[in-house]
C-alpha cells in the first residue's frame, strides 16, 4: 500500500456516498413525482426513466474505479443502429447492461451509500480525535481532564499518552482499512456491472486456443514424421543395403562377421525408427485412415482381437488423432497389465458423434488416473479427448472386465 491510496481511497468512498445519497434523493422524487402525475399520463414518462437512472450512476462509477485500480472501468453499451432518442430508448431498454446498471444504482443508494458514509466519518475522525488526546491535556492544566470521544475521561498524563499511541495505532488501522473496503467496494462494482458474457468470451477463446494448440500440435507431429521418414529411414535403408551388399562382396573372416553384425544392427535400427515413427504420427492414419489405422493396431497387439470397426468417414486430424492414440493406448495397456485372453474393438459414427470401444476379459482394476500402481497410460489423454469436445469413460471393476469408450461429437471432412 502506497501514501496516496489512502486519500483515493477516502475519496472514492466519499464521492460513492454522495452518489448513493443523490440517487436516493432523485429517485424518490422521480417516483412521488410520477405516482401523483401518472393519472394524467404525464406521470408515466417519469416513472419509465427511472430504469435509466442506473446510466449516470454506472457512468460515475465507472470513472471512480480509477482512484483504485488506476484505469476507468468500460462499458459495454451497445451502439443505437440508428441516431435519434426513439432508437437511443430502444436499444437501452432492451440489452441486459441497463438493467444491471439499474441493479446496482439501486443496491448503492439502499445498502453501500451508508457504509461508505460511515467508514469515511469514522476513519478520517476518530483516529485524529484519539491522537490528540495529550496535546488536549496538556493545555488544560494537570487539574482537568479530558474526555476521548466523549466518552472516555483521561485525568492523567499517563492515560493520556497510552491515548496517544491508541490513536496512532488507530490512525495506521484506519488507513489500511479504508484502501480494503475501498478495493472490496470497486471488485463489487465491477462484479454487478461487467457484463457476463466478457467471462464466456474469455472461456471461449481459451477454448479456442486449446483446440489452436492441438492442431499445431498434430501438425508439428505430422511434419516430424515426414521428416523421420522421407530422411532418417531412408538413410537407413540405403545404409542396410549397402552392407548387405558389402557382406556378399566380403570374403569369409573377420570381416565379413563385422560387416553381417553391422547389417544386423542396422536392421533392428530401422524396426525401432519405423516404431518410433508410427508412435509419433502413423503413416497409416494420415494416409488411409481411422479405419485402417485401427485395424493396423490390432494386428499388432499380442491379445486376439475382434474388430467391427466400421468407419470409413475421414474426420480432422485431430479428432483421429485423439481416438487413434486411446485405442493405441488401451491396446497398450490390454497387453501389458490385463492377463486378457481376448478383446474387443468397436468403432461407429451415428448422430455426428464418433464413438470408439475397446474391451477385454482381463483381470480388470483399470485406473484413469493411475490409482492401481501399475499405471494405465491414459492419464492425459482424457485431457486430449476434451480438447476435441468428447469423452472418455472408463469401467474395471476388479475381476473384469474392462471397457473403454470414447465419444467425440464430430463431422465428416470432405
Amino acid at each position: 500500500m502506497h501514501a496516496r491510496d489512502v486519500p483515493r481511497a477516502a475519496v472514492y468512498l466519499l464521492a460513492n456516498a454522495v452518489a448513493g445519497l443523490l440517487t436516493l434523493l432523485v429517485s424518490a422524487l422521480l417516483f412521488a413525482a410520477g405516482g401523483v402525475l401518472a393519472v394524467v399520463v404525464v406521470g408515466l414518462p417519469l416513472l419509465a426513466g427511472l430504469a435509466l437512472i442506473g446510466l449516470p450512476v454506472a457512468a460515475a462509477e465507472r470513472r471512480l474505479q480509477r482512484l483504485v485500480d488506476g484505469r476507468p472501468l468500460p462499458h459495454r453499451h451497445r451502439v443505437p443502429p440508428e441516431p435519434g432518442l426513439a432508437s437511443w430508448l430502444r436499444t437501452r431498454y432492451t440489452e441486459p447492461g441497463t438493467w444491471r446498471e439499474l441493479g446496482f444504482a439501486g443496491l448503492l443508494m439502499t445498502v453501500l451509500w451508508p457504509v461508505d458514509l460511515l467508514a469515511v466519518v469514522l476513519g478520517v475522525s476518530v483516529p485524529p480525535a484519539v491522537l490528540a488526546t495529550p496535546v488536549l491535556f496538556g493545555t488544560i492544566g494537570d487539574a482537568e481532564q479530558v474526555n476521548v470521544l466523549k466518552a472516555v475521561p483521561v485525568t492523567s498524563w499517563p492515560q493520556a499518552l497510552l491515548a496517544g499511541a491508541v490513536g496512532l495505532i488507530a490512525v495506521v488501522a484506519c488507513a489500511y482499512g479504508l484502501v480494503l473496503l475501498a478495493r472490496l467496494r470497486a471488485a463489487l462494482a465491477r462484479l454487478v456491472l461487467t457484463p457476463r458474457r466478457d467471462l464466456d468470451q474469455a472461456v471461449v477463446e481459451l477454448t479456442r486456443s486449446r483446440v489452436r494448440l492441438v492442431d499445431a500440435f498434430e501438425a508439428e507431429r505430422t511434419r516430424i514424421e515426414r521428416d523421420l521418414h522421407d530422411g532418417a529411414q531412408q538413410r537407413l535403408v540405403a545404409l542396410s543395403v549397402m552392407l548387405g551388399l558389402a557382406r556378399l562382396d566380403a570374403p569369409d573372416g573377420p570381416l565379413a562377421d563385422q560387416l553381417s553384425r553391422a547389417h544386423d544392427e542396422a536392421g533392428r535400427a530401422l524396426v525401432e525408427l519405423r516404431e518410433l515413427i508410427r508412435g509419433i504420427h502413423p503413416p497409416v492414419l494420415t494416409d488411409f485412415g481411422l479405419d485402417a489405422a485401427i485395424a493396423d493396431l490390432a494386428d499388432r497387439c499380442p491379445v486376439p482381437l475382434e474388430v467391427s470397426f466400421a468407419v470409413p468417414q475421414r474426420f480432422s486430424a485431430a479428432v483421429e488423432s485423439a481416438a487413434y492414440f486411446v485405442v493405441a493406448e488401451a491396446l497398450a495397456n490390454l497387453a501389458r497389465h490385463s492377463g486378457a485372453g481376448r478383446g474387443t474393438i468397436a468403432g461407429s459414427y451415428a448422430a455426428r458423434t464418433l464413438t470408439v470401444e475397446v474391451a477385454d476379459d482381463g483381470r480388470g482394476g483399470a485406473d484413469l488416473g493411475g490409482g492401481t500402481g501399475r499405471g494405465t497410460g491414459l492419464v492425459g489423454l482424457a485431457d486430449r479427448v476434451s480438447v476435441v469436445g468428447g469423452r472418455l469413460s472408463l469401467s474395471s471393476p476388479p475381476g473384469g472386465p474392462t471397457r473403454l469408450i470414447v465419444e467425440i461429437p464430430c463431422r465428416p471432412c470432405g
